[in-house]
């Protein structure tokens, strides 16, 4: 499904759609460039998980936890080097723990994604008007 958005608070809402349709274990693979929105849409996944936090960009920290109806762990690939690096920190539990993965720049770290993952490309179109592809596992349309 290709949506376009216009402005931040479209592509924060399309995030919350989004969110509201997960359950605990899925998998959410965003790809854009900088300034894509890929944070943004994350923001809206929050709030359709139900959670109340305030969320950030986790690039420095590589992941941010959110607890939230169902708890938000939010990655940004764009540090690492290797996919060894996100096996290091505990990806495989991070799966199991029963909430949902967002990760950020998941173009870095290709193969650690379960078959069912959602794959989220956002676009750049105009300074503010956005493309954003939404593929649940196996190709499939969201």
């Amino acid at each position: 499904m290709i949506i376009i958005t216009n402005n931040e608070n479209e592509t924060v809402l399309e995030g919350e759609k989004l969110g509201k349709l997960l359950t605990p274990g899925a998998v959410v693979a965003l790809h854009g460039g900088l300034g894509a929105g890929k944070t943004a849409f994350v923001r809206g996944l929050a709030v359709g998980l139900g959670v109340s936090e305030s969320v950030s960009s986790p690039t420095f920290t590589i992941v941010n936890e959110y607890p939230g109806n169902i708890p938000l762990f939010h990655f940004d690939m764009y540090r690492l080097n290797t996919e060894n690096e996100l096996f290091d920190i505990g990806w495989d539990d991070y799966l199991e723990r029963g909430g949902v993965c967002a990760v950020e720049w998941s173009e870095k770290v290709p193969s650690a994604f379960p078959p069912d993952a959602v794959m989220v490309k956002i676009e750049i179109l105009g300074e503010n008007k956005r493309s954003i592809d939404i593929c649940a596992g196996g190709g499939h349309t969201v």
